[in-house]
């Protein structure tokens, strides 16, 4: 991983930087709403859980994985497509795409969580 002046004036970023992000919030996605971080985290565990919040919660992984998926897909075509691999301007627009949408997938997952909260 790299941070370097390609010109005078200009940056480049090593394209394993936000590969490493996308993954980072890919799994994070997943330890939240598939792993029970979240539900943990809004509906108690143990005697405290609310079931009534853990089903509002599950509202909010359904709404999320959508986002989840298309953030998920536009980071592996990003890879997979030679056009696009090979430009560097094009696979790091993608890939910031990509790790903004995963941002909004947590940011679904949160929202419903406190909606969700009693």
């Amino acid at each position: 991983m790299q941070v370097a002046p390609s010109r005078p004036g200009d940056w480049w970023v090593s394209p394993a930087i936000p590969t490493i992000a996308n993954c980072v919030l890919g799994v994070l996605w997943v330890f939240s709403a598939l792993g029970g971080w979240g539900d943990a985290a809004f509906c108690g565990e143990g005697e405290a859980y609310d079931p009534g919040c853990g089903a509002g919660f599950q509202d909010a992984v359904r709404l999320s994985a959508p986002v989840a998926v298309l953030a998920a897909a536009i980071a592996v075509t990003a890879w997979s497509i030679p056009r696009v691999r090979r430009r560097p301007d094009r696979l790091d627009a993608l890939l910031t795409v990509a790790a903004f949408v995963w941002v909004f997938a947590e940011g679904v997952l949160f929202i419903g969580g406190y909606l969700a909260k009693p």
